[in-house]
């Protein structure tokens, strides 16, 4: 028990160093730069606080549960007991049930990502509805889970990262020619809002367990670069979603004329 609050003691004192620059600024600028007091006061000095504490829960329970989690699930997906090999396996297809895992991993925490229902809500409300909140969180997970399995299968074989992620913005800017104007802001942001809260934790203790397990691999060179993939591909897949949307719309239109 005296353990885990020295931990929580140690993360709020991280906490606190971490967000008192932040309130600096912003009360800083609010008196010395507009010269105006800050409205409801007692009501933004609560929110700081409730900020820093759920920091420091948040923060505690990616470290007692999020981590161990995401390692555990690693290191017994590429088990060879799981498998049914007699020793550990360097063979890609030797890991399918790995890449189905990384893959529902990655979907599953993107549609629940805050920042990214936060992002769906606004482009819906300021499109009047053009752009459906539902359907921009499902194309951006979909872009997640590809990009978060194809990590994993990086991390197996080995490859180097930079052939993924030059290729991968190579057709990003591809793409951006051709598909609608409109979208293409918003697509590039949604590739931001998925390294939030919930994904970059579980995402990244995934791939350091499986390099960790995989023989060969090294957590410090192969671990890592995960959370690129998961902000690339939903570049791709949003824009990909405005383009069939504008192909079937176009031929509607077609068919109506005809």
């Amino acid at each position: 028990m005296s353990g885990w609050l020295d931990s929580l003691l140690a993360i709020l004192r991280t906490t606190v160093v971490d967000v008192v620059p932040i309130a600096l600024v912003l009360f800083g600028f609010q008196y010395l730069v507009l010269r105006r007091p800050v409205p409801r006061l007692p009501r933004v000095v609560l929110g700081f606080v409730l900020v820093v504490v759920g920091m420091v829960f948040f923060l505690e329970g990616l470290e007692q549960a999020l981590f161990p989690l995401g390692r555990l699930m690693a290191q017994s997906l590429t088990s060879p007991e799981f498998l049914g090999l007699p020793a550990p396996s360097t063979a890609w297809q030797d890991y399918l049930w790995i890449y189905l895992f990384a893959a529902a991993l990655g979907f599953a925490t993107t549609i629940a990502e805050p920042a990214l229902i936060a992002v769906a809500f606004e482009a819906s409300r300021i499109t009047g509805g053009a752009i459906n909140a539902w359907g921009l969180r499902l194309a951006v997970a979909v872009g997640v889970a590809i990009g978060i399995a194809l990590g994993c299968f990086r991390i197996v074989t080995g490859t180097p990262l930079p052939y993924y992620i030059i290729s991968g913005y190579v057709l990003v800017l591809i793409q951006t020619a051709y598909a609608p104007k409109a979208i293409v802001a918003l697509a590039y942001d949604t590739g931001g809002v998925t390294t939030s809260t919930v994904t970059v934790p579980l995402v990244a203790a995934l791939g350091l367990g499986l390099a960790s397990q995989v023989p060969g691999r090294s957590p410090l060179l192969d671990g890592f670069g995960l959370i690129a993939f998961g902000s690339l591909f939903p570049m791709m897949t949003v824009m990909g979603y405005a383009q069939a949307g504008e192909w079937l719309a176009r031929r509607r239109r077609l068919e109506k004329a005809s």
